[in-house]
C-alpha cells in the first residue's frame, strides 16, 4: 500500500484511519501475539508517521479499546422489526452473541487483548478495565430493551445477573474452538433459560404487551 493511498484514507475521516490502524495491529497480533506489537511497526506496516498514530492512539491499550468499541457497536445494530416482541431471554442471546461473532475471527488475539488489560503489573488498566465492563452491561441493557429503569431494585439485579453471565459466557468463548461457537451458545442458552425461572421472582416486573412472551433473565 503506498503512502499516498494512506494518507488518501486518512483523509476521508478520522473513523477510516482508526479501522486501519486496529486492523493493521490485529494482523501483527495473529503473527506475533498482540503483547509483541509495537505501535512503532502498526505505523511503519501502513506507511504511516509515527506522529500521526499517536495522535489518535496514545498507546497500544487505546488500540485495544478501540477493538472492543465494535463489540458495543454490534450491540447496538439495527434490530429485527420484531424485535421488541422477542422474550428478554432471546432479545439478551441475541446481542451478547452480536459481541462475541464481532470477534470469533480473532478469538486468540481478543483473549490475548483482554489478559494484557488485567496482567497484574498493568495497575492503570484496572480501573478502566472495570469501567468498561460496566459499560458494557449497561450497553447490553440498553441493546437488549430490558425496561427496568436504572436505579430500581430490579435493574440492580439485572446488571448482577447480566455481569455474571457475561464474564462467564467469556470465559466459556476463551477457549471455543467448535464451528460456529456453538459451544458457547449453548452455554449462553442453559444459562439464560436458568436465570429466566429466578429472575421472575424479583420485584419490579412490567407487563409485558399482549401477544408478546414473558420471560425474564
Amino acid at each position: 500500500m503506498s503512502m499516498i493511498a494512506i494518507h488518501d484514507a486518512a483523509d476521508s475521516g478520522p473513523a477510516t484511519f482508526t479501522h486501519q490502524v486496529v486492523d493493521e495491529a490485529v494482523r501483527q497480533a495473529e503473527e506475533l501475539g498482540w503483547q509483541a506489537v509495537r505501535l512503532t511497526e502498526v505505523a511503519r506496516g501502513l506507511e504511516l508517521s509515527m506522529s500521526a498514530v499517536l495522535a489518535e492512539f496514545r498507546d497500544m491499550d487505546a488500540v485495544a479499546n478501540a477493538w472492543f468499541k465494535r463489540g458495543w457497536k454490534a450491540m447496538l445494530a439495527e434490530k429485527p422489526e420484531t424485535f421488541d416482541d422477542w422474550p428478554e431471554r432471546v432479545r439478551i442471546e441475541h446481542c451478547l452473541l452480536a459481541w462475541f461473532d464481532t470477534y470469533a475471527a480473532h478469538r486468540r488475539v481478543t483473549v490475548q487483548m483482554l489478559r494484557t488489560k488485567a496482567h497484574l503489573p498493568h495497575l492503570h488498566t484496572w480501573v478502566p478495565m472495570a469501567f468498561d465492563l460496566s459499560r458494557t452491561v449497561q450497553w447490553l441493557r440498553e441493546a437488549a430493551r430490558l425496561e427496568a429503569r436504572y436505579g430500581t431494585r430490579r435493574a440492580q439485579v439485572e446488571e448482577i445477573a447480566l455481569t455474571s453471565l457475561f464474564l462467564a459466557t467469556l470465559a466459556v468463548w476463551s477457549s471455543d474452538s467448535s464451528e460456529g461457537q456453538s459451544r458457547t451458545r449453548r452455554f449462553l442458552q442453559r444459562r439464560l433459560k436458568r436465570g429466566e425461572r429466578w429472575m421472575k421472582w424479583v420485584p419490579g416486573r412490567r407487563h409485558q404487551r399482549a401477544g408478546s412472551a414473558e420471560a425474564r433473565l
